[in-house]
């Protein structure tokens, strides 16, 4: 890559270009255009200096994130926060392997993500039936 072509890529980029289209005009390998910019601060996508950042709050209480280049963008200032937020949204989840039962302590019905062999809805319910002569609490 000659240093003309590193120059393009710089001002491209500052354009708002992404790395596909940078690789077509400048006849390079979009891996290599992405490579480059990821060594250069270059990555992610360009921001114009004169807009807000946008989405840059906690969707759960609204506080301002700083952000850390290089790393994988924050939507939560803190683990209370996305898990309030994430409680408040089960529509949002995209969850596939979500299992229905009928728990063998209480005998309430309970539902499981990713385990399609549970048996209690809770570890609470198992020792007690376990532990405790296999009767059911209340």
């Amino acid at each position: 890559m000659t240093d003309e072509q590193r120059r393009q890529i710089r001002q491209l980029r500052s354009d708002g270009c992404g790395y596909t289209t940078i690789a077509k005009k400048l006849a390079i390998s979009r891996n290599t255009i992405r490579s480059f910019c990821r060594r250069n601060g270059l990555a992610g996508r360009p921001v114009d200096a004169n807009e807000p950042p946008a989405g840059n709050f906690c969707r759960q209480c609204q506080k301002e994130l700083r952000q850390t280049p290089g790393q994988k963008r924050k939507i939560f200032c803190c683990r209370q926060c996305r898990e309030e937020w994430w409680h408040a949204h089960p529509d949002r989840i995209r969850q596939r392997a979500i299992y229905t039962f009928i728990c063998a302590g209480c005998k309430k019905p309970f539902t499981a993500y990713g385990n399609a062999h549970r048996k209690y809805c809770s570890h609470e319910c198992y020792i007690k039936t376990r532990f405790k002569g296999g009767a059911a609490h209340e």
